[in-house]
């Protein structure tokens, strides 16, 4: 019983911890993650569902949890950077970001009784010039390993970027009106 995080994501794990009782934790396999045409919500919301599709119809949990995060190419917010899979992605990504502002979606699917309800929020962050130190630094402290966009808000990152629209917990992994049903 309780709340399954169908998610691999340490971060939200952690933020579901502080907030049920009973929360299980183990992420779906073979769901295709890549991104659909259209606009990030449209992208974010997609593979949001596709992971709710393949949580199967029988499980013994009251609730549900599916979610994903993209980050907003500064320069075409119809295309998300992705996830590094290496360090020199990251800190190409870490490149594009400084000094700029940028989009980061979050879509959250929540299945309670069989039911699915699914929540797309973004916020906008903005990311001070970061020199060439701060940037060995943040590529040095692996925090970027599977991260959207190269960077943990939570981590060091948080040092040298601030929120300038829409909520934290977004930019971590959650649409924020999502969690309060389970709260």
């Amino acid at each position: 019983m309780g709340v399954w995080l169908a998610s691999a994501s340490e971060r939200r794990s952690k933020i579901l911890e502080e907030m049920v009782k009973t929360l299980h934790v183990e992420a779906l396999s073979d769901v295709d993650e890549t991104p659909p045409n259209g606009d990030i919500s449209h992208q974010v919301l997609s593979i949001c569902r596709r992971k709710a599709e393949a949580v199967p119809d029988y499980h013994a949990h009251e609730i549900v949890v599916v979610a994903d995060t993209m980050v907003a190419d500064p320069d075409d917010t119809m295309l998300a950077m992705g996830k590094p899979d290496d360090k020199l992605r990251a800190l190409s990504m870490l490149k594009r970001l400084s000094g700029r502002r940028h989009q980061v979606w979050s879509a959250t699917g929540i299945q309670i009784c069989g039911d699915w309800t699914f929540f797309v929020e973004y916020a906008t962050v903005e990311v001070e010039d970061l020199s060439e130190d701060i940037l060995k630094m943040l590529i040095d402290t692996d925090s970027w390993i599977g991260k959207a966009g190269g960077y943990d808000l939570a981590g060091e990152m948080g040092n040298y970027a601030s929120i300038i629209e829409g909520e934290e917990i977004t930019v971590l992994g959650f649409a924020s009106s999502a969690l309060r049903l389970i709260h």
